[in-house]
């Protein structure tokens, strides 16, 4: 697994200012007040921050944004990092200003002078997912150096990064997951990975295809019938929260999609090594909850699949049985996506019962088309559960945009010789995609379906990610889960 940036944290000592190598970032609040870390700095440099701060172009900063010196005057680091940044800075500008500092930092690591800033377990957050780089495949040793992070504040006892190391975690979990290729992460390998799980005290239970078929799973078998690689359902339960019932998080997990039989262009097919997006999700999130020892009951499902064309390859026309029990007309086998979760939801509820359910794919290009890439797209049958999991996102500054459902939307999955089809035709894709979904949701069950296809990996940097896989929904859905432990 790509490793964090290791951060620790000690006493502040001014006289080891000017000898500290790499990096030294410092805080300075937006009216240019300088904290003693600062003003040490800039005696160092010989009044060249302050010169800086009486200049328009601190002025035209914005909060959380950076500044670097490269070699300055009077101290042994490479460069010096100005941040401009309150100490009563929102989490949200905390993790922006730690993300530039993520940005820059290099193997000769980092001093950090935070002074008087009350976030500053945020600001580690921002620099631990902004340091970023998946370098499994490549062959330089250079680049696999860690580099060291120290965060000098006044009561280091007082500072805990347990919690946002966990959530760091997860995410980064998640990013590897997504940006293997898939000769590697394979259902069996993909499989592998969540069983090591079970050193964190997760349950881990790896269902094959014989028991999969035992089950009546005909949707999520007809998906892989195509390929070599065996079908599987991974089932991932969290139990520290007393006996309640769980919330459920099911992911998608098509570790390569050719779009079988109704095949994709061949221009950007590389890309569908991400199709296990969702179920990149649900594993980081499993990861950030045993490793934070969260109170909560959580079980993560994942169905993992390859879509292949072959000879034993569902064929558009196709009529296949679902676990459920109802039959699904394959008019597409490239919205294989949701024959994957329709039987994976299922089977949580029949064997589960959870108090609510998640459902998470990269599933339609639709929703990039409607959102692009700066929101998920969000469906749900509960007001109630969706709010919660708005609030959630949008505390955590992930995108999220809820999505109509309706009757007429449904209307379109009708089959002449089956009980639906698997696809709706092209208006309101991502809208008939979540109204198939729905189908396979029992109407006690609160449930929130999230199309996470144009927010799963990116082609330009975010604040807090590089270009890439951005584990995006790891740190709403720990949120979410957090506060509907708090309410109960």
């Amino acid at each position: 697994m790509t490793a964090l940036a290791k951060i620790t944290t000690s006493a502040i000592e001014l006289d080891a200012i000017a000898g500290a190598p790499g990096r030294v970032a410092v805080l300075v609040s937006p009216d240019g007040k300088l904290s003693a870390p600062a003003r040490r700095v800039n005696r160092l440099t010989k009044g060249a921050l302050q010169r800086f701060l009486d200049s328009a172009a601190f002025e035209k900063m914005q909060d959380g944004e950076a500044k670097s010196f490269d070699f300055p005057t009077g101290m042994e680091a490479e460069a010096v990092l100005v941040l401009k940044l309150a100490n009563q800075a929102s989490a949200e500008l905390c993790r922006k200003a730690g993300a530039a500092i993520g940005a820059a930092l290099t193997e000769t690591g980092a001093l950090v002078l935070p002074g008087s800033l009350k976030r500053v377990e945020e600001l580690a957050l921002g620099m631990m997912l902004k340091h970023y780089s998946f370098i499994d495949h490549k062959s330089s040793e250079e680049e696999r150096v860690i580099p060291e992070v120290t965060l000098a504040v006044s009561k280091p006892e007082e500072i805990d990064l347990t919690a946002v190391t966990a959530l760091a975690e997860g995410v980064f979990f998640t990013r590897d997951l997504v940006t293997e290729p898939s000769n590697v992460l394979t259902t069996s390998e993909f499989a592998k990975r969540l069983v090591e799980l079970e050193e964190l005290g997760v349950k881990v239970e790896v269902f094959e295809e014989d028991r999969l078929a035992e089950l009546g799973m005909g949707l999520l078998l007809s998906v892989g019938q195509g390929s070599v690689t065996p079908t599987k359902m991974v089932v991932m339960q969290w139990s520290e929260g007393g006996e309640e019932a769980p919330v459920a998080l099911v992911g998608k997990g098509v570790v390569f999609d050719t779009g079988g039989i109704s095949i994709k262009p061949a221009a950007g097919m590389e890309d569908m090594t991400m199709d296990m997006g969702g179920a990149g999700v649900v594993s980081g999130v499993m990861k950030s909850l045993a490793l934070r020892k969260a109170p909560v009951n959580v079980v993560g499902l994942v169905g993992l699949v390859e879509n292949m064309p072959d000879g034993q390859a569902t064929r558009p026309g196709d009529v296949v049985k679902s676990m459920k029990g109802d039959t699904v007309e394959i008019i597409n086998t490239d919205a294989e996506g949701r024959l994957v979760l329709a039987d994976v939801l299922w089977y949580a509820q029949e064997t589960f019962a959870p108090r609510a359910m998640v459902n998470l794919a990269t599933l339609t290009g639709a929703i990039i088309i409607g959102l692009g890439h700066e929101n998920a797209g969000v469906f749900s049958n509960d007001d109630t559960f969706c709010h919660t999991f708005l609030k959630a996102a949008e505390a955590e500054g992930e995108g999220a945009w809820r999505m109509p459902m309706g009757k007429a939307y449904d209307d379109q999955l009708k089959s002449d010789v089956a009980d639906m089809k698997n696809v709706g035709g092209r208006p309101a894709g991502s809208i008939t995609a979540a109204q198939f979904l729905k189908r396979f949701v029992k109407d006690e069950t609160p449930w929130i379906h999230l199309d996470i296809a144009g927010v799963a990996s990116v082609k330009t940097p975010t604040v807090l990610a590089p270009k890439g896989a951005t584990g995006w929904g790891v740190l709403a859905l720990n949120r979410m889960i957090d506060e509907m432990n708090k309410k109960d």
